[in-house]
């Protein structure tokens, strides 16, 4: 707005200017504000464009989904863009269905419709209703599907046409920043009134003084067009419309720092919400450990061995009863989501989630052979894993007639089920006190040696079973407890201890059993003396007066449900008031990522539906990279903080320096032009050069600003007053005792002098830029060289200061200045820096 009202005064100087004083002179002022109103313009467009061009580069990193599908005979990974009609796609619980197409083959499948039709209630998926779609998600189950439409001609393709995306909504730093600017914007406007007032009534109590008040002639017609001018100009330079385009630039550059270090914001305000989180609450598997799960202790038949390499296990193998080994295989490689393919070059590959593959591996160790197995047996049943079961089981049909159950999962869950056990000689024999504490103790020792346990179990049902029936959790014979390693990822330990440093406390919320959980929350410095560790079950029968005691020193939740998870974040959010981050990678995630104020999705493990509900996958699945993004977070909004004291500094001055000369002296020093480009430099360039400042390790040694940080803090009034002061008295000094002090004579005397002034100022927000770069330390040069953006910035606009003062007069009512007029000038811009250093010492809250 206040662009087109400068625009319309530039037309209208034109005219009178061109009229009064003839081609090009009278055109200097008006072609000046063009100039000026041309290169903001310019600079904003092509930041915006920058921006969406980045935008368009995170939608294709978004869209890069993987799917397993059987091709040409081969189980193999492609793009979701690679589709074709005839492949066979495998579905699983938590996936995206990517195309449409038709149910083949599956077991108990669940299709969330509610992306296409709104309806909530999952729909079954069968060779009655073989109907899938694309955009839908896998509830339960899993399932092979064939290809049938694939692109925009699908049901979402279509739906997708008639919508076209919106943009991103205004970041919480946004919204804050534009009532800031509003109300600078509405004292900007009165400043100018009051100025355009007083300047006004300057021209008319002269007219009157000469009594030619009703003689109007071209000159005095300039001057009310000047006064207009400047009262505009005040407005656009107390308008602080860099503030959102700093917002911008700075969460666009650390966007596009942050897809270097593998994490993909999905929503700008996470960039700097992330920067204000007290609490993360993280997953275990695949964020704190690496995922590569290795089966490397068992318990079989009674006896516990090591596994490790194929000899040893090979040993394990020959020490097992022939009828307990048969058992043992059929159990592995029967009740699997998993499968065991060769791919293009021949060789063995084994696919699956990472508990499935760990045991496919060990059945493989023990010389078992996967298809004869899957081929000896009819499947009648699968269920597959999920969260709240915490078991998966198959049933098969036998031969002779009959049907055989298969179990596994959570050991005590699996183990409460059973009532027979097999022994050291392969005999099956009931469950007696000895025994079951024998099991207990194992999956307690394993437990305690951060060992995932899982019990295997299976049952004999002679009569009928129809797949319609649920698989039964009561009457089965233990086979053996297994323990798989997940290792901690390496630099874990060091990210949590930096978090806690910088005011975060991490929890971890975990689905496996408590002693495993507490093993492994110690290894990452996540579990202390002082913190508690409970289970999901115990959490869950609490009182609100006894969460209120127990979640401030929670540290570990084991054997959670997802519910769990969003009963916690809920608390923390509401009655703690904390900022809270979650990991999550389960489709069981999706609730806590969403209640959650940033959710960190998994790139890699994560499910198509976990990252939907995210704010930000992390592409590499680390803990490490969580921390990255808190980082950037802090740093996006101190660099914003930083651009605001810069900026209002800058408007301080200005809106004084003008309004007081022109209350006093009836007219200003500083022109339209030349503030248009003070302007320019510190709205547009200031926000460039301070917004792209890389985060340094310091950031994450302060506390957290939380929910109900100020965002101007006592340490930004403090510089912005101080520094503001010692500007305003230099100007005021020039102003009042320039002439004498440069000895200035003759009818140019007042250009001379408004120049230096003009000069002045520009070197002292110059040099306040650099001071800027930090609000609370003296040392304002430390990396200085490494930011290019800043130094860039800095040079050109010294660069193109020198050119306004000596080459551009006309347009800029400047004229040449000496070199001891130019040394004064930047030596009073630099004495801002030991003024800046002296007022960090100043101490305030």
């Amino acid at each position: 707005m206040t662009l087109m009202i400068l625009a319309v005064c530039a037309f209208v100087s034109l005219l009178v200017g061109i009229t009064l004083e003839g081609w090009p002179k009278g055109a200097h002022d008006g072609l000046g504000i063009v100039a000026s109103i041309l290169l903001v313009v310019l600079v904003t467009a092509i930041s915006d464009y920058k921006q969406s061009l980045q935008f368009k580069d995170l939608d294709r990193e978004k869209k890069k989904i993987t799917v397993q599908v059987t091709r040409d005979g081969l189980r193999q990974k492609i793009s979701i863009y690679d589709l074709l009609p005839g492949d066979i796609v495998h579905l699983a619980i938590g996936d995206q269905v990517p195309a449409d197409g038709l149910f083949v083959s599956g077991f108990s499948v669940l299709i969330n419709e509610s992306s296409l039709t709104g309806e909530s209630e999952p729909v079954n998926v069968n060779s009655d209703n073989p109907f899938l779609l694309s955009g839908t998600k896998v509830q339960d189950g899993s399932c092979k599907m064939l290809v049938t439409t694939v692109g925009m001609r699908t049901q979402w393709g279509k739906l997708m046409e008639t919508l076209i995306e919106g943009g991103d909504d205004e970041t919480p730093l946004q919204v804050k920043l534009n009532g800031v600017a509003t109300i600078i914007g509405k004292i900007g406007l009165f400043f100018s009134v009051v100025t355009f007032s007083v300047m006004m009534q300057g021209l008319i109590s002269r007219k009157l003084h000469e009594g030619s008040y009703w003689i109007w002639s071209g000159d005095d017609m300039m001057q009310i067009l000047e006064s207009f001018a400047i009262a505009v100009t005040i407005v656009v330079v107390a308008v602080p419309e860099g503030l959102p385009l700093a917002v911008t630039l700075s969460l666009a550059f650390a966007m596009k720092k942050m897809m270097k270090d593998k994490a993909l914001v999905r929503h700008l305000a996470a960039c700097e919400t992330m920067g204000s989180a007290t609490s993360i609450c993280s997953d275990k598997t695949g964020t704190l450990t690496t995922n590569h799960m290795t089966v490397v202790k068992a318990c079989i038949c009674g006896k516990i061995n090591d596994v490790g390499s194929s000899k040893e296990t090979s040993s394990i193998g020959s020490e097992i009863p022939s009828s307990a080994s048969s058992i043992l295989l059929q159990s592995i490689f029967t009740n699997t989501g998993g499968e065991i393919v060769k791919n293009k070059d021949e060789k063995v590959e084994i696919l699956g989630t990472p508990t499935d593959t760990a045991l496919l591996e060990f059945g493989l160790l023990l010389g078992g052979n996967f298809q004869s197995e899957r081929q000896a047996l009819n499947i009648v049943k699968v269920e597959p894993f999920n969260s709240v079961k915490k078991r998966m089981g198959v049933v098969l049909e036998l031969p002779n007639g009959g049907f055989r159950v298969h179990s596994k999962g959570a050991s005590e869950i699996v183990l409460a089920g059973c009532d027979k056990v097999i022994d050291s000689n392969g005999e099956i024999v009931a469950l007696n006190e000895t025994s079951i504490n024998h099991l207990k103790d194992t999956i307690d020792q394993f437990a305690s040696e951060a060992l995932r346990t899982l019990c295997l179990a299976y049952m004999e049902i002679e009569n009928e079973y129809s797949a319609e029936s649920p698989i039964p959790t009561k009457g089965y014979t233990c086979i053996g407890i297994v323990g798989i390693k997940d290792p901690v990822r390496p630099g874990v330990r060091e990210s949590v201890a930096i978090c806690r440093a910088a005011g975060i406390t991490v929890r971890m919320v975990t689905g496996d059993n408590i002693n495993t959980a507490k093993a492994i929350a110690r290894e990452c410095g996540i579990l202390t003396s002082k913190g508690i560790a409970i289970e999901g079950p115990e959490f869950r029968e609490k009182s609100e007066e006894e969460l209120l005691k127990i979640i401030p020193n929670l540290q570990v939740m084991a054997r959670s449900l997802p519910l769990d998870k969003h009963t916690l974040v809920k608390q923390l959010r509401t009655t703690f008031e904390e900022v809270v981050a979650v990991t999550g990678d389960g489709t069981n995630d999706a609730p806590a990522l969403h209640e959650a104020d940033i959710g960190l999705a998994m790139g890699i493990a994560g499910t198509e539906v976990a990252k939907e509900s995210a704010d930000v996958i992390i592409l590499d699945d680390n803990f490490s990279t969580i921390v990255t993004v808190a980082k950037w977070g802090r740093s996006v909004y101190i660099n914003i903080q930083k651009f605001v004291q810069f900026q209002l500094t800058v408007n301080v001055v200005a809106l004084i320096v003008n309004f007081s000369s022109a209350c006093l002296t009836g007219n200003t020093p500083l022109t339209a032009v030349q503030l248009l480009w003070v302007n320019m430099i510190m709205d547009t360039l200031g926000a460039l050069a301070l917004a792209t400042e890389p985060p340094n390790d310091d950031l994450m040694k302060r506390s957290p600003v939380g929910r109900k940080g100020n965002f101007i803090s006592n340490v930004m009034w403090r510089n912005i007053l101080g520094q503001s002061l010692y500007q305003f008295v230099i100007i005021w000094f020039l102003q009042t005792r320039g002439k004498a002090a440069f000895r200035l004579e003759g009818p140019h005397s007042d250009l001379v002098l408004n120049t230096i002034i003009f000069n002045s100022f520009v070197f002292c927000q110059v040099f306040n830029e650099i001071s800027c770069r930090e609000m609370e330390k003296i040392n304002v040069f430390k990396g200085i060289i490494e930011n290019y953006v800043f130094v860039g910035v800095l040079a050109c606009t010294v660069l193109f200061q020198i050119i306004i003062i000596e080459f551009l007069g006309a347009f800029a009512n400047t004229t040449p200045l000496s070199s001891e007029q130019w040394f004064v000038s930047v030596f009073l811009g630099f004495l801002g820096m030991p003024v800046a250093a002296i007022l960090k010492m100043i101490p305030v809250d």
